[in-house]
């Protein structure tokens, strides 16, 4: 019975896979076929473009004279430029200044009158006022040292009804937003993060995933008797991977959900707003295979909505804009300068880039090409209302990559905002962006008639009196030429 169950297991995934595969076959990009640098067509094909930014510089801790970093974990960079480094390995966090040179360590902290270390820390904050957060995962806490490293409180064991008994409080990642509000991303915890009022008391879970399904282990699921299924996994939502968060308050978040949206944008609700106007959803590589899936592990949030995400799995960077339209990727696994092993997080500094490499203990910092920093400056303009600059940056970039269809779409939206609809029909053409070519058609058709309105109203009033007048005469002179044979 269990062999029968098994061939026809195999016979449905087979048939499946093959249909998926015939079905999606035009989306599907192989890592052989990429080049180094690209972009994503409209049909979903990885086309060659300009690199955005290079590998300039390595750091690590023998180069700041602090010993070698051991595991990292995390990064941060303040508005100032401070760089503060989660060297996990170790138990501490070693600063920078904004130019890359040692400002101090923090190792322990007093508590109660007693030393107190990290243990194993994984999440790491800093606030504009320098307070830090750290989410000291071995110690099964959140820790809250002031700008001079002295503790504030400790966020340990919350409590709520929403727990179950046997929770245990393992916090991975944690951010702040102005108003202090503490949001953690805890191990284990599949009911979103979980947000922490001011006083470090537990309020609520923000932004839970939904519960996705896997088509062929449902199929599988009602193809088995009740003792099989009672021994299968039961569906649960994803975990969440990782959070940033920006100067309005918004939570950007990455998950590792085969099936739904990989990064999110989540409001004060917990909801998704993030928008996704491109040829496709924000996620990385347009891949379908479980092998070669791209696996976001960070998420940094710059200016102007403009976000950046690290895949783990293949080891690169990838950049969107606030309307979800892929920009530019750079980075993979490898030996060389700009590669890494396992990378675990991303930081910028202005528009510099900071990789954080876990397995070698090292830090990649990136600085933009001139394409790319014309293409962020395009964005930016964009994003600042200054139609003028946005037009003038992306034909800039056009000309460095004809391959940018969305800079086409760009253009075309700078010359919305400047009433030439006609000719901005002409760049979302170009750009297959078919609802704004619509908008555009609808505003440049009310303008025509706006124009030639008065005109044409006269000309078919004056057609009407023309012809009102005409049958008039016509009927005159029949009147008068029967009137004349009848006499």
């Amino acid at each position: 019975m269990l062999s029968s169950l098994y061939k026809a297991r195999t016979f449905v995934l087979t048939t499946l896979i093959c249909l998926l595969s015939i079905g999606m076959g035009s989306a599907v990009v192989h890592a052989e076929e990429t080049p180094a640098s690209y972009n994503y067509s409209y049909w979903g094909d990885a086309v060659a473009s300009p690199a955005a930014y290079r590998a300039t510089a390595l750091l690590n801790g023998d180069s700041l004279g602090v010993g070698p970093f051991k595991e990292p974990n995390d990064i941060h960079v303040t508005a100032d430029k401070q760089i503060y480094v989660l060297d996990s390995g170790n138990n501490r966090i070693v600063v920078m200044d904004a130019s890359f040179k040692l400002d101090r360590i923090i190792d322990s902290f007093d508590n109660n009158g007693e030393p107190d270390k990290f243990m194993s820390p994984q999440g790491l904050f800093v606030t504009e006022d320098k307070n830090i957060y750290v989410a000291d995962t071995g110690n099964k806490r959140v820790v809250h040292l002031d700008s001079k490293g002295k503790l504030v409180k400790v966020i340990k064991n919350p409590e709520s009804e929403l727990f179950q008994e046997n929770f245990q409080f393992q916090p991975a990642r944690v951010v702040v937003d102005k108003a202090q509000r503490i949001y953690v991303m805890a191990a284990g915890v599949f009911d979103g993060f979980m947000e922490f009022n001011a006083n470090g008391d537990f309020s609520a879970f923000i932004g839970a995933n939904r519960v996705r399904v896997d088509p062929i282990e449902l199929l599988w699921k009602r193809l088995s008797t009740r003792a099989q299924r009672s021994q299968m996994a039961q569906f649960t939502p994803t975990e969440f991977t990782n959070l940033d968060i920006d100067d309005e308050g918004f939570i950007y978040a990455t998950n590792g959900d085969r099936y739904g949206e990989t990064i999110k944008k989540l409001n004060a609700q917990g909801n998704d707003i993030l928008r996704r106007t491109g040829y496709f959803s924000p996620g990385g590589d347009l891949v379908m295979s479980s092998e070669e899936r791209t696996r976001l592990i960070d998420i940094d949030v710059a200016d102007s909505e403009i976000y950046s995400v690290l895949d783990s799995r293949r080891g690169r960077i990838f950049t969107y804009n606030g309307d979800g339209h892929f920009m530019y990727v750079f980075g993979g696994l490898g030996n060389r300068l700009g590669e890494f092993n396992a990378p675990t997080a991303i930081e910028r500094v202005g528009d510099q880039l900071l990789v954080l490499d876990k397995g070698l203990g090292e830090i990649t910092l990136f600085e933009t090409t001139e394409y790319g920093r014309t293409l962020n400056e395009a964005v930016r303009s964009y994003y600042k209302g200054d139609e003028e600059a946005a037009f003038a940056w992306f034909r800039k970039s056009i000309n460095m990559n004809a391959n940018l269809e969305f800079a086409y779409a760009g253009i075309g939206k700078a010359l919305l905002r400047q009433g030439k609809y006609a000719e901005a029909m002409i760049y979302f053409k170009q750009s297959k962006d078919q609802p704004n070519y619509s908008k555009a058609f609808l505003l440049y058709r009310k303008e025509v008639l706006r124009e030639y309105f008065p005109a044409t109203m006269t000309g078919i009033v004056l057609i009407a009196l023309g012809a009102i007048t005409f049958r008039k005469l016509r009927q005159w002179k029949g009147g008068r030429k029967r009137a004349e044979m009848e006499q």
